[in-house]
This record gives structure tokens, sequence and C-alpha cells, in this order.
């Protein structure tokens, strides 16, 4: 049997530990395989572990099971895996996820207890090499100071949902006030933003951006609410070009390239809706969807000359007199 053969019969036993075990079908979409083909991997399941069972479900599929602790000693993690455990926690520290970032740490030492020793040394020592070769992979720069409980708070309520008390100062109040939300997500980046709605607010009014860094303590409260019919983090994150979002904002924006950036802007993803087209003079038209002008001013001043806002009109007079010749791109 080959290494890459011996790879998917190891992925497909680790498949059939699950509770409900593993069917055909699932075996055809996990390995892109013929309905042949996973016929014959069963086959191979079986001869390799003795202890697989099979039989019919409710739903009259026939499913491949094994006990967990048939294949435990096979399972010991890689080097690589605990370095990527490691690096995990280090990303969502320094996101401000802190509750995150112990659930994982939690589930890292949970790991690692189940080692056995005599690989235990082994590894210790290639993820150590790991880890210093991801050196690079540390999140550099300044990032606005954060509130241990006050993301504990966010975190919890977010998984229920629950509703929030808030102490929050925007940025023209001299002081904190006090509200009522629902949170629906939490948009990452140079800033964080809570997007939830106002419970004082009329039904239907839109979902606010609250900056975590401006929320001065934060109470989880009893009450559980219903979130937005047809809400997605994900989708409405695409809204903005950064963490920031703005209905009256949004629109198209156009940027042209110079010939001389056009190479390295090619490498850069901007949005996740962007087009890339290139001109006949070698320039670069890059395309997309967004707001958060003023998001978007701060990473064009990193380009200096090279680039030019073709649209929107009021983002290109926000640049206009702004730009400078760096000596080196982003």
């Amino acid at each position: 049997m080959s290494f890459a053969k011996a790879q998917e019969l190891l992925k497909l036993a680790m498949m059939a530990t699950r509770r409900s075990g593993v069917s055909l079908e699932e075996i055809i979409e996990e390995f892109g395989c013929v309905r042949r083909s996973a016929q014959r991997m069963t086959v191979a399941l079986k001869a390799a572990f003795p202890q697989t069972q099979c039989d019919d479900g409710d739903d009259r599929k026939r499913r491949w099971r094994i006990p967990a602790r048939a294949i435990v000693p096979l399972l010991t993690p890689s080097a690589e895996e605990l370095a990527a455990l490691t690096t995990a926690i280090n990303e969502l520290d320094t996101a401000g996820m802190k509750p995150e970032a112990g659930m994982v740490r939690q589930l890292e030492r949970k790991v690692r207890a189940l080692i056995p020793p005599e690989a235990g040394t082994r590894l210790a020592v290639d993820e150590e090499a790991l880890l210093e070769a991801l050196g690079h992979a540390a999140r550099p720069g300044p990032r606005p100071a954060a509130s241990g409980e006050v993301d504990a708070a966010i975190s919890e309520a977010l998984k229920g949902p629950f509703l929030l008390r808030i102490s929050y100062r925007r940025r023209k109040q001299d002081r904190p006030s006090e509200r009522v939300i629902a949170p629906h997500g939490l948009l990452l980046g140079v800033r964080r933003y809570l997007v939830a709605r106002d419970t004082a607010k009329k039904a239907g009014a839109p979902l606010q951006h609250y900056r975590v860094e401006e929320i001065y303590s934060a109470q989880v409260l009893d009450e559980s609410f219903d979130l937005d019919p047809g809400f997605n983090i994900r989708a409405h994150a695409d809204k903005g070009f950064g963490s920031y979002e703005s209905a009256a904002e949004h629109g198209d924006v156009v940027w042209r390239f110079s010939p001389d950036a056009a190479p390295h802007a090619r490498r850069f993803v901007f949005h996740p809706t962007q087009t890339i087209e290139e001109e006949s003079d070698g320039s670069l038209l890059v395309c997309f969807k967004a707001s958060g002008h003023l998001e978007m001013c701060w990473h064009l001043y990193s380009w200096g000359k090279s680039v030019e806002v073709l649209q929107p009109a009021r983002l290109r007079d926000m640049v206009r007199g702004h730009q400078r010749r760096f000596d080196a791109l982003p």
C-alpha cells in the first residue's frame, strides 16, 4: 500500500469512529471518488481494522463504524499540528478574542496530555523548531487595548444569544452611557466592532456598530432574543473594506495601479468581491464593492502615488493632495 493510500485509510478510519459511522455517500463526497472505489475502501477498512462493524441505518444506508479505542494509538498529533494549535492561540490573543484563546489553550492541554510519553520528547523538539520558523507569523503593530471582562461578556452573549447591557461612549460623548443591545457578531480588524441591534430603537432599525475598545463595561442578561432573519456575519463583513461598514458609503470602488506597482498589487486581495483588469499600458484596475472610505484612505496612503482612485468621487477627493512617493510598496 502506498503512503498516500495509507493516509486515506487512516482518515477513513477516523471518520468511521463518529457516532453515526460513515456511509458510501460520505466517502464519495470526502475523497472525490466513484462508488466502486468507495466500496473498495470499505473492504480495505475491514481488513485493516477487524473491529469494524457494518449495519443498515433507519435511512436504509449502510454505515461502517469503528470503536474509537481501536485507532487511538494511531492518532498521536504531529509537530505541525501542535505548532498550528499554538499559533492559533497566539492569533486569537492578538485579535482580542481572549475567551476563545482560553478554550483553544484548554484543548491544547488535553491533546498534549494524551500524547504517549515516548513520543512527547521527539514532538517537543520538532515543535520548538517549527514555532521558531513560524515566528514571522505573529501580528505586529499597534492595536486597541482590550478588556478581558468585556471580551468574556461579549463572547458569552454571542453564544446565547443573550442581551447585553453595556456602558458605551461615542466619540462625541464626554462620558459613556448605558444601553441594552442584541449582539449579532464581531468584526475583527485594526479596530473591532460589535454588530448589534439597540433594543431602544424601533423594530426593523438597522444594526449598529460598537467599537469594542469604547465599551467600558458589559453585563450579560438572562434574556435571549431572536437574531435578525437573513443576517450573516461573513456577508455583512464583505460590505466593508475593513472592519467598518456604512450603508451610506457602500458602492463601486475602482483603483488604478501604475505599471510599476501593478505586479505587486496583483499579489494582493484587497476585497473578497474584487475583480482585476490589465490595461494596455501595463497598469492594473482593481474593482470591488465596499464601504469604509476612511479605512481605504489609510491603506491607499501606503501606496503613495502608485495608485489612482477612479471611483467613488468622494474617496478620490479625500485622497487628493495626500499622496506621496515612497521608496517601497506595502
